[in-house]
């Protein structure tokens, strides 16, 4: 899963948001160097990254792109994903999506010493352009590929992907539902687990 679909899985928690939120630049033992709830953010976030590569929906999904994407399809996946959390916020949570994000926000403003400095470097740009909320449109997916598709020096060719995403926009939405359901579950589970619940 992408940005959104990682931070609202934190069950309301700032710090374990934060440690979800950042988790992929944070290698092996290095999440031990982190306070405690941020800590259970990095675990939550590996946990549902295990799940997801594992979860025979999601690799539904993924199969539709493989041939022209390769191994960034699950990336493509995960973008595509946290469109449909986006667009069907309401379904998911009684905080409107605009809300919700600015809250992150400025929890990750209020927090800034306690962020990687990766996360440091992409907080100002990600805050100013509105990554989180623009993943509701097919307009800001759009954009979201291509800045990913620029990263990868236009190798990856995700800006295409808009192409699959509108040629079975049903079919990747209802994946997405079956999925997310079955993930929620598993959080719920994990959180439990993890004291946080």
């Amino acid at each position: 899963m992408n940005f959104l679909a990682h931070i609202y899985l934190s069950n309301d928690n700032d710090f374990i948001k934060i440690g979800n939120f950042m988790a992929d630049g944070i290698r092996g033992n290095d999440y031990l160097d982190y306070p405690e709830q941020i800590k259970k953010g990095i675990i939550l976030h590996r946990y549902i990254d295990t799940f997801t590569d594992a979860n025979e929906i999601f690799r539904i999904s993924k199969h539709r792109l493989h041939e022209r994407y390769g191994h960034y399809s699950g990336v493509i996946v995960d973008i595509l994903y946290d469109h449909f959390l986006a667009k069907n916020w309401t379904k998911y949570s009684d905080e409107s999506l605009t809300s919700f994000v600015f809250r992150f926000y400025q929890s990750l403003e209020d927090n800034f010493e306690a962020l990687t400095p990766k996360t440091q470097r992409i907080l100002p740009i990600m805050i100013e352009q509105n990554w989180l909320e623009s993943y509701a449109t097919v307009e800001g997916i759009s954009k979201i590929l291509f800045q990913m598709d620029y990263r990868t020096k236009f190798k990856s060719k995700m800006q295409f992907s808009v192409e699959e995403l509108e040629a079975f926009y049903d079919d990747f939405e209802n994946e997405f539902t079956l999925f997310f359901e079955e993930l929620r579950n598993h959080v719920k589970e994990k959180l439990v687990e993890l004291n946080e619940i």
